[in-house]
């Protein structure tokens, strides 16, 4: 698993943008609201980040066949 993550980039990042949009007169209201709606986009990108990046141990081709296994199972007929 990859632990190298650069989470305090991105919040020395997000203080510099938060300082320079205060700095420009951007009321603090309309930043809160920016910040609310820019949450969902943001809780996905950090959340799957990780999701495919095949560090779990299984290769590729395993995970292939388990998905084709998956796929395979008989379905049941209609009366």
């Amino acid at each position: 698993m990859n632990t190298n993550r650069n989470y305090g980039l991105y919040a020395i990042a997000a203080a510099i943008v938060l300082v320079g949009a205060l700095t420009l007169g951007i009321p603090l209201a309309a930043l809160a609201w920016i910040a609310i709606i820019a949450m969902c986009p943001l809780m996905m990108f950090f959340m799957m980040r990780g999701m495919h990046d095949n560090s779990d141990g299984h290769d590729m081709q395993e995970m292939q066949d388990m998905d084709r296994r998956h796929d395979d199972h008989p379905r049941p007929r209609r009366k």
